[in-house]
């Protein structure tokens, strides 16, 4: 199911829209909207061989292990948002460091899920007390061999994050 869909009338003058399930646009008064991926930033905070997740708290995937991180607001710098959701979710300051890259996924485990557009960053902890918090339910450091099995982790894009963080620093 795309963002679009269901769309049928104007947000902002009720009038009937046109198009399609990537651009809508009004006649009446000119409102045109397309469909996007929900940008996110997260971070792997390493410390040595070993990586912070987050277990989550709520669904999606309530219980899974997660890379703590979560969706940027409107016109944030992903950076400074990265900064922000780190600080939220787990009370740690931290340094961004190598830039991981980009994953396309859904928040959610079905095609009717919200799309999301994922950038990742190592990042190195440089304050802050840790403690589960917004929608964190338990932090822990797990150990480069001895991370969780695929099926414990949260999104598909986690394993893939993991698994590229873990080829690149064999």
């Amino acid at each position: 199911m795309g963002e679009l869909d269901g769309w049928t009338f104007c947000p902002r003058c009720r009038s009937e829209l046109a198009g399609d399930h990537v651009r809508l646009a009004c006649a009446a008064c000119g409102f045109v909207v397309y469909a996007s991926s929900k940008p996110t930033a997260a971070a792997l905070c390493v410390d040595g061989d070993r990586v912070l997740l987050v277990r989550r708290a709520f669904p999606p995937f309530q219980g899974f292990w997660d890379i703590p991180g979560g969706f940027l607001e409107e016109g944030e710098d992903p950076v400074a948002g990265l900064r922000r959701e780190l600080r939220e979710e787990t009370g740690l300051e931290i340094e961004p460091e190598d830039f991981l890259g980009i994953w396309i996924d859904r928040y959610g485990g079905d095609s009717t899920a919200e799309a999301t557009l994922n950038l990742y960053w190592t990042a190195r902890v440089v304050g802050g007390e840790p403690a589960a918090a917004d929608d964190v339910a338990e932090l822990r450091w797990f150990d480069r061999s001895e991370l969780p099995a695929a099926d414990e982790l949260a999104f598909e894009n986690v394993s893939l994050v993991l698994a590229a963080w873990r080829d690149e620093h064999a």
